[in-house]
This record gives C-alpha cells, structure tokens and sequence, in this order.
C-alpha cells in the first residue's frame, strides 16, 4: 500500500482489528469533492432544486402544505440548527465554514503551564467524564491516523482548495458521540424529522467547543471539529464505538444508528480505545432494508467494493458506498435531510429496553437470519403530524 504522511506500520496492523480493507491505490479525500461542496462548485451535483435546498435553511423557500414539509415543520427544523449555524458563520468572511468545512477556531488560549499527566488510562476515563458532564452519550478515544484527515479543506468564498490548518505534533482524537432523537427520526423524510440532525449538530457543536477548551485549560492542544478536516466515521470504529453498515452509518450497541460524532484533535496523553467487531459486517450481508428503501436507489446491494459511482467516493478502500449524487439530488427536491436508511435500520432500536438487547445478541450472532426475520414490519414512517399532536398533549 502507497504510503501517506503519518501513516506507520502500527496503522496498518491495526486495519484488520478494525474492519478497514485498504488498498494499493489509496489516497486521502480531498473535501472539495464532498457532494455537499460540490453542491456549491460542480454542475454534475447543482440543479435547479440545489438553491432551494439551502434557502430553506433560512426560510427563504415557500414551505408545502404537505404533512412534514408545512412551515412549522421548516420552522422547527431550522431552529434546532442555530447554534450550530451560529458557530459555522462566525468566520465566514475569512473563507471558514467552521465545522463543517474547517476546523472550529480555538476560543480560549493554551494555558501556560501544563498540568502533569502521570497515568494517561486514568486521563482517559477522565475526559470520557467530563464529555458526559458537557451532554456527549458515547465518547472513544483513538490516534490521529493521518489516512483519514482530508487532502484539503474548502474555502468558501471561491471553493478553492486550501490547507486544513491542523497543527503538527498532535497525537490523538477524541470522538464524541450525539443521540438523535428517536422520535423525530421515525418520521423520516421530512422537514420535521431535519430537527433531529439540527439538534444534534447544535448540541456537538457546545459539547466539542467546551471539552476541547477544557483541554487547552490544563496547557494541552486540542481542535474542536465536527464535520470538518477529517472522516469521522472511521476514527469512531477506530475508538471501539461502533461498525460501519451497508447505510454508510456506524452501529453503536447503544444506540444503533442514531448519532452525530464529532472529534477533538488533541496532544493531551490519552489512552486510546480498542476497535470493537461484533458481528454487524455479518448481519448487513443478508439485510438490503437500506437499500430496499433508499428512494434515489442510492446504497449499494451485494459486498462492500472498492471505488463509487463519482468522485464522492474516497479512493483505496474496500466498503460499501453510497452514490452520493442520488442521495443529494434526492435531499435537494425534497428541501430537507434524509435519514430513511436510518428509520428502517433493523439496528435503530431502543436498546435500554431488554427485548431489544435480546434481539440485539441475536443480530450479533449466527441466528442472525432469526434476528432480520423478528425484524420485518418494523421502521415504517410515522406521520409528522402524530408527533405533533403527542407534542401538544
């Protein structure tokens, strides 16, 4: 396999621990070619709905009467997005979409004096607690395996390439998990059902901002990154989180689908977590509930492959992969987010209910057809308009 900068013999021990099938022709993803990007710079993904799409986001778009596309829906949806909006236009006239284009800028300095890290496990366990004081539900600890930072980042302002602007001498990441409402995502798609992702993109944005600045108060680097400078999906397999499924989404045992990460880039000395394989890469080959519902027909059928349909895809590693221009096109004429490919995850359960974590054993194990059997009726769309009236009772 081609070499890539900060990529060790460690790295590549470690790819079979967690799943990853890398090969010879791999290179790092460039960002500028993130489809929601190139929603801003590439006439194969822009349409005449691409324009729409963002000004619903700011109410400019005139909602329909349809059930979960009214304006309270939009309204709703595009509430729960604000701090997060708040945080990524702060420095939007420097080029910077912070979080989701670039890192988010440092708000408190390094302190001076650095507090002495004798026993970095029991560091560990510390920032896990404190990531749960600040609202985080998952929290994994990994190295900074540069194959998975982005070539390059994006400035805004002509959607050039530009450096990342991640500092050398960093070592670790901490990836932070965000549950997603459980209600909200049963009525995917709609306008309604986008209050979810805004939610937790809001709240990742406080959690990450604070955990990442209580590092830089005991004299420790960290970065506070969300969508921005690198793949989190797989430093979260990485931090023994979850596995990657045939939706292009991590499986926790805790939540199955249903979360946002974001990651912090830090030199605090940390324990790093293991990756965890329990058996979901066995259960996705016999299910197709994904792309059996998948609308644009964009998730793949049969085993993972190397490659995808355009340059969305990251080059070298062996996965299932999305066409992630159907799935776009699709979320632009609908105005909205879709997560149908989460809603009708076997695995997107509740698993503090112990029927659930039976189902769960047997979903991980070789009565795994038993499982996908149990499973059939379950993740239909519940209509908007029931969660609105359960809201008003």
């Amino acid at each position: 396999m081609r070499d890539t900068p900060g990529q060790t013999d460690t790295a590549r021990s470690d790819d079979a621990s967690a799943g990853f099938e890398i090969t010879d022709d791999f290179e790092r993803f460039s960002q500028r070619n993130d489809v929601f990007s190139r929603a801003l710079w590439d006439g194969r993904v822009r349409s005449r709905h691409t324009d729409g799409f963002f000004a619903s986001y700011r109410m400019e778009s005139a909602p329909r009467r349809a059930d979960g596309f009214t304006q309270k829906d939009f309204a709703l949806r595009n509430a729960a997005w604000l701090i997060s909006d708040i945080v990524t236009n702060r420095n939007a006239a420097q080029g910077r979409r912070e979080g989701f284009q670039a890192p988010i800028s440092d708000d408190t300095p390094v302190a001076p004096d650095q507090v002495a890290i004798d026993d970095p496990a029991a560091m560990s366990a510390e920032i896990k607690r404190i990531s749960g004081f600040f609202g985080a539900d998952l929290c994994g600890i990994t190295d900074l395996d540069e194959r998975w930072l982005y070539a390059d980042r994006v400035d805004t302002r002509d959607m050039s390439a530009a450096e990342t602007g991640l500092p050398e001498g960093l070592t670790g990441v901490i990836v932070l998990g965000h549950q997603m409402d459980r209600d909200l995502v049963d009525t995917y798609p709609s306008a309604l059902a986008g209050a979810a992702t805004g939610r937790e993109y809001s709240h990742e944005a406080a959690v990450v901002m604070q955990l990442a600045a209580y590092i830089r108060n005991l004299g420790y680097r960290a970065v506070a990154s969300m969508n921005d400078t690198g793949l989190v999906i797989p430093y979260a397999i990485k931090a023994g989180l979850g596995e990657y499924a045939r939706n292009q989404l991590v499986i926790t045992p805790e939540y199955g689908p249903r979360l946002r990460f974001s990651k912090i880039f830090t030199d605090l000395p940390l324990a790093h977590d293991a990756p965890r394989l329990r058996g979901v890469r066995a259960f996705c080959d016999i299910c197709t509930k994904c792309a059996d519902a998948c609308p644009p027909g964009a998730l793949p059928y049969g085993p993972p492959e190397t490659g995808g349909a355009n340059i969305s895809a990251i080059r070298g590693v062996r996965k299932w992969t999305s066409d992630a221009e159907k799935c776009f096109g699709f979320w632009a004429k609908t105005s909205t987010d879709c997560a149908i490919c989460m809603r009708v995850c076997p695995f997107n359960r509740d698993f503090a209910r112990r029927r659930h974590r039976i189902w769960l054993r047997l979903a991980l194990s070789p009565l795994r057809r038993v499982a996908l059997w149990l499973d059939r009726g379950r993740g239909k769309r519940v209509k908007p308009a029931a969660w609105w009236g359960r809201s008003a009772r």
